[in-house]
């Protein structure tokens, strides 16, 4: 064995600390070192030491390895590693990798991966699936899981139905911290993996309220438990938007919450690791679409990448023509007085980048809701007076700079106008594109810069262009 090692020109190394991702306490998910040493395994099909090398790793550090490597080499990974990998690892992967992968496995191999995933987890990994491979392996599911999922998959997208966990601890209204905590005791192998709160149901399972883990172990063991339950406890409807969970959380510092129906009754529970995940993708997926781009985009194949980001340049074609059209309506202008076409792309220029911060500010209040209609004007002003001040400023600097460039002090003045006007226009529409497209219930990420870029251009072309024309020709 060591022979053909030797001619296959590979020296394997017994794994030092610093390439094994898992055995060095300082790394921060795989080192570039240990995904080489990986793919050259994988190149000399040295299947066991890829086990080997990969047994201990964490589900993230699973993860980032697929992610890392090519589809081809990826495809092989997970078949050498399907006795090693944690199941977890799926649900860290994007849903055009998940798919991917789950094409080239078998429909039982993906049925006994689900099974063993926590109900939130089983449910985003069936739902990312298309309809006729999630009947094959719905089919393939024990019948606990299997009745989870289909419930799961009745309530609407994205909704606290979807992200919820099955798993929770609930108990009578009419228990003692004793009989709470020898009930734990005796239950742990039945137990969630984690929990924070245990919840208090009425016989007919309606949520009464919830005691922290820590005011249990903290009371004498003859206490009954509704006498530790706060006032101040927050429910979670069935049908609420995953946004709204989360600003439930973040506003009342939550570490989990029920998860009610219409009824009242108790049928999950949300914790804040979800959250976590959700405000980590409603973050990234506002931040890709303000770029007209897709988070998969790095995995996904090179026609279809190119394909889903071709749809918003056609977009910004358009609205290119529509600035052009705007110089051109001065064409005569330009030839008479040259210095117009160096000049005129500062001035939309710098709308453009002043309209976009002040975007990119109201699209963030927006999210956070730090904005609604009782303090948007107020907002949209604010923001309609930095344009203005800014513009102040810059004008002084671009207008001395221009009259002593040019020799033109009617040049400076022009320059100057224009710049404060679209500054002014760049504040105003950057601040109110995303509150109208809010109200009108649609996305301002991303369609909100392309309108922007296009009102700052023909803007900036057109106060430019038009005032040189009035006082230069």
């Amino acid at each position: 064995m060591e022979e053909e090692k030797e001619k296959a020109g590979l020296e394997i190394q017994e794994a030092p600390e610093q390439q094994a991702a898992p055995d060095d306490e300082h790394q921060v998910g795989l080192s570039d070192a240990f995904i080489s040493e990986i793919l050259e395994l994988l190149d000399h099909q040295y299947t066991d030491r890829i086990q080997e090398l990969c047994r201990d790793l964490s589900a993230p550090d699973s993860a980032e390895l697929l992610i890392k490597v090519s589809p081809s080499a990826r495809h092989q990974l997970v078949e050498i590693l399907e006795t090693v990998i944690q199941p977890e690892t799926f649900s860290y992967l994007d849903h055009e990798m998940l798919n991917d992968l789950l094409e080239h496995m078998s429909g039982a191999h993906v049925a006994a991966i689900v099974n063993e995933l926590e109900s939130d987890d089983a449910l985003r990994l069936i739902d990312d699936l298309d309809e006729e491979r999630r009947h094959e392996i719905m089919r393939h599911l024990s019948r606990k899981v299997r009745a989870g999922v289909e419930e799961g998959l009745t309530f609407p997208e994205d909704s606290a139905g979807r992200m919820m966990q099955r798993e929770f601890v609930a108990i009578p209204q009419f228990w003692t911290v004793g009989k709470i905590v020898d009930y734990l005791r005796a239950a742990s192998d039945a137990l969630p993996d984690k929990f924070y709160d245990i919840f208090i149901v009425d016989p007919m399972h309606r949520f009464v309220g919830a005691v922290t883990l820590s005011s249990v172990l903290c009371a004498q063991r003859a206490v009954k438990v509704d006498t530790l339950v706060s006032d101040e406890h927050v429910t979670v409807p069935v049908d609420m938007d995953r946004e709204q969970v989360a600003f439930q959380f973040r506003r009342k510092d939550l570490l989990s919450a029920p998860v009610v129906d219409s009824d009242n009754r108790l049928i999950g529970v949300i914790t804040v690791d979800d959250i976590v995940d959700v405000i980590d993708e409603v973050a990234e997926e506002d931040f890709l679409k303000f770029g007209g781009v897709s988070g998969s985009d790095i995995t996904r194949t090179l026609f279809s990448t190119a394909k889903s980001r071709s749809t918003w340049l056609i977009v910004n074609l358009f609205t290119a023509f529509i600035a052009a059209s705007v110089i051109g309506v001065f064409e005569k202008s330009i030839e008479k007085v040259v210095a117009l076409a160096i000049l005129m792309p500062i001035v939309a220029s710098m709308g453009g980048n002043a309209g976009t911060q002040a975007l990119t500010v109201m699209i963030r209040a927006l999210a956070t809701k730090e904005v609604s209609a009782a303090n948007a004007w107020r907002v949209i002003g604010k923001e309609c007076m930095v344009g203005l001040l800014n513009g102040g400023l810059f004008a002084l600097l671009l207008g001395g700079l221009v009259a002593w460039w040019f020799g033109s002090l009617v040049l400076g003045g022009v320059i100057s106008a224009a710049l404060i006007l679209n500054l002014f226009v760049a504040g105003l529409f950057g601040a109110i594109i995303p509150v109208t497209l809010s109200r009108l219930g649609l996305d301002p990420a991303p369609a909100a810069g392309v309108l922007l870029t296009t009102v700052t251009d023909v803007v900036g072309f057109m106060a430019f262009l038009g005032l040189a024309t009035i006082f230069l020709l």
